[in-house]
């Protein structure tokens, strides 16, 4: 029998929003877990950020149909996700962050159970499991039982799981948890060559700024419970400021304070090298004048390379202070 290495349908674009939700609220008793959250994902890659508690495990579930909404709207692939959730999880593969094996089955038994439950006739759904084990690199272990499949093991096998039934969309929560750095880059190569090369949709739900960064091209930023930012990674970084690394001559301190009067962000490292975010729409131009002002010599400058993680601080830290 011969497997093919591109098992999966490349699943045209469409001109519906991938997800789409408008004031979503979830409540867990008196603790509000999701606020107003509003989210607009028009397809390719995407990562889901925040902190461990920053609801995004809960808007996953939401977005499934596993949790009502207390108030809000939503669709996704166009299905509401209050009155089409199981049109909804026929099409979206799940990859939990927890381990979801069957004890007893053996790899292919056990993804090709996951295909039936997706809606697939039990002939095709074993095919399709032979194809998907060899994808994600378990075809030579595929009639072990799972229970003796490594973390690593274990964690492809939970794709292989969410991709058996050719999702249109899959959501990945924490895919390289408890992975060894060989591990993580496989990982993180098959989740790349899904959405570029199969044409499925990926949501990548991660506490992991790089892994997100090297996989995505949009990023959603959830923290206690709040859409803090979303958008294209590249546009978010432009629009976060300009970030230069800047080494005196002399003290310094009215330098610093003139650029924070101007809304720049400074701090200083414990070589004495001060490192600042400009405020929205000052350049270099801005540190010659408040040097030249302050009377110090700039000795260094050099502009910095942004990268997702100062998005993500930069907006936890707007979030902290508005609080």
């Amino acid at each position: 029998m011969n497997f093919s290495p591109f098992p999966f349908v490349i699943h045209a674009e469409s001109c519906l929003l991938i997800i789409e939700l408008d004031n979503i609220n979830v409540r867990f008793g008196t603790q509000k877990i999701l606020d107003s959250v509003n989210v607009r994902f028009s397809g390719g890659s995407a990562g889901l950020l925040g902190p461990n508690g920053a609801g995004k495990t809960t808007l996953l579930n939401t977005l499934l149909g596993f949790i009502e909404p207390e108030s809000g709207t939503g669709r996704v692939l166009g299905c509401d996700i209050r009155k089409e959730q199981l049109g909804i999880r026929q099409k979206i593969g799940y990859m939990p962050e927890n381990d979801c094996h069957i004890p007893g089955m053996n790899a292919v038994s056990y993804v090709a159970y996951a295909g039936q439950l997706s809606g697939m006739k039990p002939k095709d759904a074993l095919r399709r499991a032979h194809e998907t084990l060899f994808y994600v690199g378990l075809g030579e272990a595929r009639y072990r039982n799972v229970e003796t499949y490594s973390a690593g093991m274990k964690q492809r096998i939970k794709l292989a799981q969410a991709l058996v039934h050719d999702p249109e969309l899959v959501f990945l929560d924490e895919p390289t948890n408890g992975l060894d750095p060989k591990g993580r880059m496989e990982m993180l190569e098959l989740i790349r060559d899904i959405s570029s090369t199969k044409g499925i949709h990926v949501v990548l739900s991660s506490h992991l700024l790089p892994d997100v960064e090297w996989v995505c091209r949009e990023a959603m930023v959830i923290h206690k419970g709040r859409m803090l930012a979303s958008g294209n990674i590249e546009d978010l970084k432009r629009g976060s400021g300009a970030v230069y690394e800047v080494r005196l001559k002399g003290d310094g301190s009215g330098f610093a304070d003139k650029l924070e009067a101007l809304g720049c962000r400074c701090t200083r490292n414990e070589d004495g090298v001060l490192r600042i975010r400009m405020a929205g729409g000052l350049d270099s131009r801005t540190l010659l004048e408040a040097a030249r002002d302050g009377r110090v010599q700039i000795r260094h400058l050099v502009p910095l390379r942004q990268s997702l993680e100062d998005v993500f601080l930069q907006v936890i830290g707007e979030s902290h202070a508005d609080s």
